[in-house]
């Protein structure tokens, strides 16, 4: 794709869906876009500033590829602002440093060397470093491994397309359902959000949705539900809604931990809404998978090691029902 379009003396950037219209010399919203020449440039490619093994679970996915090893990595900057950000020091860090250069290449050769069946590109907004992931992706899947984004959801429709066959799985942050916190607090669109999981979803991308519950910001149960229903009657009453404990972070040191009982309020909400699989994190809870259809336990997890894997060929061992997600073919 094209990561920009020309308008008079201005450049729109492509990226993601905030469109910035760019003079020579200025930058995007996320601080490492820039017109420079007359093009778009991408100020991090080449330059990570988290670079990590982690088990797939972290991320969380939890049907996809479940116990394998991802290969994650991010640079600094993001397209929104979250006052409760958890990875706050670098999304929200504007100061460019070139560090240590790490060629596509080099991040493939990295993957493999640590045995990971995946690459997750994460930490800050990745749809920013879009240019700089997709080559990677490229040269990642030439390789049989995979590709993983954790998003923020808010890519333009022209990122979303040029995703298709490329990005294997996203999980995606559904941060609220407040049209106004989104834009004002957020710093985004609710609209597009959703529209951009349904895209998601056409494009045959697996989806994963991960909702950070911040006490007095969106737990009431009039969100909750919102959030549950439209997961359930718009993407897919199997799609994984991970229900995350938020705890004091960036500008939002004053507000407590979410209560356990927020978060088993969450679950049942979910359950209520009709979704299958609703997983509770940053928390000592377990999250096992069960077969929606018989009950049997699928996935035994602690923490986010995988204790027993009980899938044939995908399926339940007991009644045959199918889990929804991407798993190996034993």
């Amino acid at each position: 794709m094209h990561y920009f379009n020309t308008q008079k003396n201005k450049l729109i950037c492509l990226l993601c869906g905030h469109y910035c219209e760019l003079k020579e010399g200025q930058k995007g919203l996320c601080g490492v876009n820039q017109n420079y020449d007359n093009t778009i440039k991408n100020l991090v490619y080449g330059y990570p500033s988290a670079l990590h093994v982690d088990p797939i679970e972290k991320k969380p996915l939890y049907h996809f590829l479940p116990a394998s090893k991802v290969f994650s990595l991010g640079t600094i900057g993001c397209n929104f602002k979250c006052s409760f950000c958890q990875n706050w020091s670098l999304s929200q860090e504007k100061s460019l440093q070139d560090g240590e250069y790490f060629s596509p290449e080099r991040i493939v050769s990295l993957a493999l060397q640590n045995e990971c069946r995946s690459i997750a590109y994460t930490y800050n907004e990745p749809t920013i470093f879009y240019p700089y992931a997709k080559d990677i992706a490229l040269l990642a899947h030439a390789k049989g491994l995979k590709n993983i984004f954790v998003t923020n959801g808010f890519e333009s429709t022209e990122v979303i397309d040029d995703m298709a066959g490329l990005i294997d799985a996203v999980n995606v942050d559904l941060k609220s359902f407040n049209p106004y916190y989104y834009q004002k607090v957020l710093g985004g669109n609710l609209e597009l959000i959703l529209e951009n999981l349904k895209h998601f979803k056409r494009n045959g991308i697996w989806i994963e949705v991960t909702t950070l519950i911040v006490p007095t910001q969106n737990d009431s149960d009039e969100e909750l539900g919102s959030i549950a229903t439209f997961i359930a009657q718009v993407l897919g009453s199997s799609t994984p809604w991970h229900i995350s404990a938020f705890h004091p972070a960036f500008k939002e040191m004053s507000l407590p931990r979410t209560p356990i009982e927020t978060l088993q309020k969450a679950y049942t909400i979910a359950k209520k809404a009709g979704l299958h699989y609703v997983y509770i994190g940053n928390t000592h809870i377990e999250n096992d998978t069960s077969c929606a259809a018989c009950n049997a336990v699928l996935l035994q997890r602690s923490h986010f090691e995988v204790l027993s894997n009980n899938l044939h060929k995908g399926c339940c061992p007991k009644c045959q029902t199918k889990l929804e997600g991407v798993f190996d073919a034993h």
